[in-house]
Parts: C-alpha cells; structure tokens; sequence
C-alpha cells in the first residue's frame, strides 16, 4: 500500500470541527468530518468504506456544499491502489 502523503487542510479541519459540533449536522457530514479530522497532520488513508460514502455525496444534489467540501478532502486522501485493483 502506498504511503498517503495528503492531510486534510487546515480550513477544511475547521469546517470538520464546526460540522462535528453542530447539532443540525446529518449524520453523513459528521461521519465525514470525523473521517477527515483523522487525517489531519497525520498519514492516514481513507477507508473504502467512507471513499464510496464521499463519492455518494458528490454525486448527489441533496448534500450542502460544506458537505461536499469534506467529501472531496476525504476522497483527495484515499487510496489510489485501490482503486487500480
């Protein structure tokens, strides 16, 4: 596997920290605010499980653009092996 060399930014951490603490957040922009708070000044990758969950929410039109914004720094951090296989 290779080593992720991405971490998520530090406006999107902060979008993650607000949406982590906003009571009127869904349950799928929590999700990926966590996702991408652990990857933040660290090396971890996304998991399959949240890279399709990301890749839902971009290609709906139902989510807020702040939850497209965390699906697009989780997916810039997943695992492009995977996605070769």
């Amino acid at each position: 596997m290779s080593a992720n060399k991405k971490q998520t930014s530090k406006p999107v951490a902060h979008l993650a920290a607000e949406t982590l603490h906003d009571p009127k957040a869904s349950a799928t922009a929590k999700s990926l605010a966590a996702s991408a708070l652990a990857q933040t000044h660290t090396r971890k990758q996304t998991s399959a499980e949240m890279e399709h969950k990301a890749s839902e929410v971009l290609h709906s039109t139902k989510y807020s653009p702040d939850t497209k914004t965390l699906a697009a720094s989780v997916l810039a951090q997943s695992n492009k092996e995977r996605k070769r296989k």
